[in-house]
């Protein structure tokens, strides 16, 4: 057994008490329907479940329609070929199938379970697994050693009508093209023209140079090496069919030899098995993929102490570029079943590894180098496979692999409208983008909205603001110098010219005095001297940005993320009027639902007239949204019960909306379980919400924060804002060093209320 303690960032107990505690194991079930009542149990199962039995006894793909088949994946292993471990038998497998089931819940929203067969027999296995196959829309094969994997997989794919998908020859063979096509992208060589050498001609070795054929690697380019050397042809000892498939006409007989003038090696073999001669006799510019787990063939530290040249690749999160078999298979099973299709063919194989490359090609969001402790990935040598942890991933790859399956025909449905399919990939990992969704959708369709990102010298807003524009969602135009601008956004490698984002220098602008006029009117009287406005107005972006709205020469603001919110409001309020309450509005999405939470941002210790005024504010802003709006005043009382003086401004203030004879459902004093559980409410008769409320007014603003943010930490929960509501003008504020992400949100709201404020 190989010695895996040097590696570890932590102790084998940790590992123990990880699989352990609190309940044994990784994964569970969880009901997707509910089961609170008898005729929830009747429907569920006897005498119910008869009818969707006798439908599918009828159509058997009716198990599609009415089980969870159609989002259900297998992950199946004998146990022969652990991770690097050898044949530890089945239950020695059960914590990495588990593993592996938790991976294609978490990335990709597939409903998995394992299953340890214990036979190491290929027949018996096969036997087992094509007589209890039709339970799951696909199948994952997992740590079956090789040649009888390659038998296990072929034959259980000719008897079943379903994919079945040996990830450990698939996984790597899709991230490693996909890996050799971007380095080919970086190098300037070409598929077709580039000589590969294998290093271990095992299950994932002979599946990666067989897809790297399919993507446009020439076979006569080629040359595998095993343990015994060279495979070619007529070589007499040491073969089988699936090395006989690949073995050449060369004279050449050894792995240092066949690494001469190399422009590839892909190493799936063992530590030590490429020696830095090895790297040092390939092509200029090698690229080298050392994919040995848990210690490469060679070490990137090795590769570059004789080739500086060299684009390196390993199985190891801590380098550079890592093989990562979660970049395939939990997006190509999401595809595959999302089109019920019945095998994975080498185009899906190809789309994914084609995706995945395109993908390492754009943009990165703040959110990858987040995880990556704040390292900058942008594409080039050191970034040509994407990472894990990119939130794209869920809705960019699988949409290329129902394609292909539909193209191919083995899908057996048809996905009509790719983009409707890309939003609701997005839905089932972010809950907040059915309603990002729909507010992008309205900003598109509405005449082009000119969106002033106010710290435009900033990386994260220049990001934030190519996004916009790339998404169509308006004009974005960047405050700030513009050689500065510029050279930020070279480094970032974006290209303003190709896409034509506006800049404007505030201290040259040749708005620069009508803006001074303005604001100068505006605070005389305050105080302020001429020279103080033409300062603000020319130092200031803030200033500068909200009398550009001002004067109707921009459509909407976003900023904050350089400074304090309160500081930012300031700055605004004194160019810009309060129309009506202003308040801060922080959208809530968990658990299916959509809660808006008010206010969380302006009011501290609002009085009754204050709490109504908030309620007609944050009604009125839930409506542009497009919801109909019920609001609830939360409290620690129940319609009195303990008594309190927070408790009874609330009451005054539902009295106020009485007198007011507002157009929308409200109710209050209560706590959060009445505002959110109609069993809850079935005690208070009397109470007039006609369903569960969406709007929740809190006593105070520590209450409103606190509560938004407690939710957020303890996970499960997205939270968007504050939303900025009530002034003049549309201004969204962003948090203090709010990622690239979060401004591109704000910036959405703001061209969306922007246009609402127009219309107003």
């Amino acid at each position: 057994m190989p010695d895996l303690t040097d590696k570890q960032t932590f102790s084998d107990q940790d590992a123990l008490d990880f699989h352990s505690h609190p309940t044994p194991g990784k994964i569970s079930m969880a009901p997707t329907k509910p089961m609170a009542t008898q005729r929830d149990l009747s429907l569920a199962y006897s005498p119910g479940v008869a009818i969707p039995v006798l439908a599918i006894a009828k159509d058997v793909d009716k198990a599609y329609d009415y089980t969870a088949k159609g989002n259900l994946v297998a992950v199946i292993s004998n146990g022969t070929a652990i991770l690097g471990l050898g044949n530890l038998g089945h239950m020695a497998s059960k914590p990495v199938m588990e593993g592996k089931s938790v991976l294609f819940k978490r990335f990709a929203d597939v409903d998995s379970f394992d299953v340890e067969v214990k036979t190491t027999d290929p027949d018996e296995f096969i036997t087992v697994v094509k007589n209890i196959g039709d339970t799951w829309g696909g199948i994952n094969l997992e740590d079956i050693k090789s040649p009888e994997c390659f038998v296990i997989e072929s034959e259980l794919q000719d008897l079943l009508d379903i994919p079945v998908f040996h990830d450990d020859q698939h996984g790597t063979a899709i991230i490693s093209t996909a890996g050799l096509i971007n380095a080919c992208h970086v190098t300037g060589k070409r598929m077709e023209d580039i000589k590969v050498v294998l290093a271990g001609a095992g299950a994932a070795g002979l599946s990666s140079i067989a897809l790297m054929k399919a993507a446009g690697v020439k076979a006569e380019n080629t040359v595998i090496c095993d343990r015994d050397g060279v495979v070619y042809k007529g070589r007499p000892s040491g073969m089988d069919q699936w090395k006989a498939a690949h073995a050449t006409d060369t004279p050449l007989r050894t792995l240092a030899e066949a690494m001469v003038g190399a422009d590839v090696v892909l190493g799936l073999s063992a530590k030590g098995a490429i020696t830095k001669e090895m790297v040092a006799s390939m092509a200029p510019r090698p690229i080298i993929f050392a994919m040995a787990n848990p210690d490469p063939e060679i070490t990137p530290e090795d590769v570059l102490s004789v080739r500086s040249d060299a684009i390196i690749a390993t199985g190891r999160s801590d380098y550079v570029n890592q093989v990562n078999n979660v970049l395939a298979f939990p997006y190509l099973f999401r595809g595959a079943l999302d089109v019920r299709a019945r095998r994975v063919n080498h185009e899906m194989k190809i789309a994914c590894a084609q995706a995945l490359a395109m993908l390492a090609r754009e943009d990165v969001p703040d959110e990858v180098a987040a995880a990556y402790s704040g390292r900058k990935l942008k594409f080039g040598p050191d970034y040509i496979i994407p990472t894990p942890f990119d939130p794209r991933l869920i809705w960019y790859i699988p949409p290329f692999i129902a394609q292909a399956a539909m193209d191919t025909g083995v899908a057996r449905v048809a996905i009509e409208d790719m983009d409707a399919y890309r939003t609701s990939l997005r839905g089932r990992i972010d809950p907040s983008a059915a309603l990002m969704q729909k507010i992008s959708s309205a900003v598109r369709a509405a005449p082009d909205k000119r969106v002033v990102f106010a710290e435009g010298e900033e990386t994260t807003v220049i990001r934030a603001a190519w996004a916009f524009k790339q998404a169509e969602l308006g004009t974005p135009i960047l405050l700030g110098r513009e050689d500065l601008i510029r050279k930020n956004a070279i480094e970032a490698g974006l290209d303003f010219d190709a896409l034509g984002i506006e800049i404007v220098n505030a201290r040259v602008s040749d708005k620069n005095t009508e803006y001074t006029d303005f604001l100068y009117e505006r605070l005389q009287r305050r105080g302020y001297l001429r020279r103080d406005v033409q300062r603000m107005i020319n130092q200031d972006r803030n200033y500068f940005a909200a009398s550009m709205v001002a004067r109707g020469d921009a459509d909407a603001v976003v900023t904050g993320s350089t400074r304090n919110f309160n500081m930012v409001l300031k700055e605004v309020r004194r160019v810009l009027d309060v129309k009506e309450r202003m308040i801060g509005l922080s959208i809530l999405l968990a658990k299916g639902r959509t809660l808006f939470v008010a206010d969380t941002s302006i009011h501290e210790l609002p009085d009754a007239e204050e709490l109504a005024e908030i309620a007609i504010q944050a009604a009125a802003a839930v409506r542009r949204l497009g919801r109909t709006p019920r609001v609830a005043f939360l409290s620690y009382s129940t319609f009195g019960n303990p008594p309190g003086d927070r408790g009874e401004k609330v009451r005054e203030a539902i009295r106020i909306l009485d007198r007011k004879g507002v157009d929308f459902e409200y109710e209050g004093e209560m706590p959060p379980e009445l505002a959110l559980d109609p069993e809850a409410r079935a005690n208070y008769a009397f109470m007039r919400l006609s369903a569960d409320a969406n709007v929740l007014v809190m006593p105070a603003i520590h209450s409103a924060s606190i509560s938004t943010r407690l939710v957020q930490a303890l996970g499960g929960a997205t939270v968007i804002g504050p939303l900025l509501v009530g002034l003049e003008k549309s201004v969204q504020i962003v948090s203090l060093g709010a990622s690239v992400s979060e401004i591109i949100t704000a910036a959405t709201f703001a061209a969306y209320d922007g246009e609402v404020v127009s219309e107003g």
